[in-house]
């Protein structure tokens, strides 16, 4: 079954062949988009596991999809790809209403890893970029030339099995790009590697997207969304409550402000919002829509004695729970802020 922009609906929630014609999805974006995707449903004996995901992903963009393990991130990333096919919803990519026409320009790091064992390094790389039509005597040079460039020279001809797991992933990681693709979609690429090769993977996701290639990855740590993303998509229950720019995600939470003053008391306090509270030398408070200014003046021509004064921005994590709810970041192993004293 296809389902794809054009085509009939699937089901009466599916836009015609006319209705998508005329709808947002036909409309010029200012930046080409590499995916777009809407009203995806997916559900799996009896249970939905995705339902009515949205998703536009801009052309050279490194984009984070965050979510708890089953949330429905890597079934979402099938359906765009095309490896599941929605029960409901239409996806472009890279301009195309079929995803298996454009294969040869994605890369796809599954969440599953698999190399054959006996397959020597080199050989895998260059079998995976042959699956995306690359010929093996091309995806054996350049497979020597990656694993060279990223300190595995070593390793191009022993065996699969008698690599480390850390090395073996970067072997496959290399396999997803030795084709050179357009588009990169990684399913939780950080699992499984160690602190040093999950920067030298961030370090390879900003030169892929220095380069132009659109990156994609689904992960549950917050932090390399934060480093990383120009934007991010939250899936929680199948559904997604927030997609757009990381700075927008924070902005739903306002800065707060930490405050020491040499005075304890004084007509300044009345400045301060009603929902400051002290805790030990600082008063914390969310920043007032007048700006810091006005307090600043208060602060001041009540002899308060500003003795520090600190203006802090909320964090992606922060905006996660937010928007996504304490359960969700609890089942992504965050802590949320209440127990992290923040």
């Amino acid at each position: 079954m296809e389902c794809a922009l054009g085509d009939r609906p699937m089901t009466g929630n599916a836009p015609s062949r006319e209705s998508a014609a005329q709808g947002p999805m036909s409309s010029t974006p200012a930046r080409p988009l590499a995916i777009e995707a809407r009203g995806l449903i997916k559900s799996f004996d009896g249970t939905r596991a995705v339902d009515g995901v949205d998703l536009s992903v801009p052309e050279g963009a490194v984009y984070g999809i965050l979510g708890p393990n089953g949330a429905g991130k890597t079934t979402t990333l099938r359906m765009v790809l095309g490896i599941i096919d929605p029960d409901a919803g239409v996806r472009r990519i890279l301009g195309h209403d079929r995803p298996h026409e454009v294969a040869h320009a994605i890369g796809y790091l599954p969440e599953e890893r698999g190399l054959y064992p006996a397959m020597k390094a080199v050989e895998a790389i260059a079998f995976l970029g042959a699956l995306r039509g690359l010929p093996l005597k091309e995806g054996r040079r350049r497979g020597r030339e990656l694993l060279e460039r990223h300190g595995l020279g070593h390793a191009a001809d022993r065996q699969i099995r008698q690599l480390s797991k850390g090395m073996a992933q970067q072997v496959q990681i290399l396999g997803t790009l030795v084709h050179r693709p357009r588009l990169v979609i990684f399913d939780e690429p950080f699992s499984g590697l160690d602190a040093l090769n999950q920067g030298r993977l961030e370090a390879m996701m900003r030169d892929l997207a220095a380069q132009g290639t659109t990156v994609i990855f689904s992960t549950h740590v917050i932090a390399h969304a934060e480093r990383l993303c120009d934007e991010v998509a939250i899936i929680a229950g199948g559904k997604v409550p927030f997609a757009g720019s990381v700075d927008v995600a924070r902005d739903r939470i306002p800065a707060q402000v930490r405050l020491e003053t040499r005075a304890r008391e004084g007509a300044w306090r009345a400045a301060l919002p009603e929902d400051a509270r002290r805790e030990g030398r600082f008063w914390y408070f969310p920043l007032p829509e007048s700006g810091i200014e006005p307090l600043l003046r208060a602060l001041i021509e009540g002899e308060a004695g500003i003795l520090s004064l600190s203006i802090e921005r909320a964090g992606l994590h922060d905006a996660f729970v937010a928007i996504a709810g304490e359960a969700a970041a609890r089942a992504m192993g965050q802590d949320t802020p209440e127990e992290t004293g923040s």
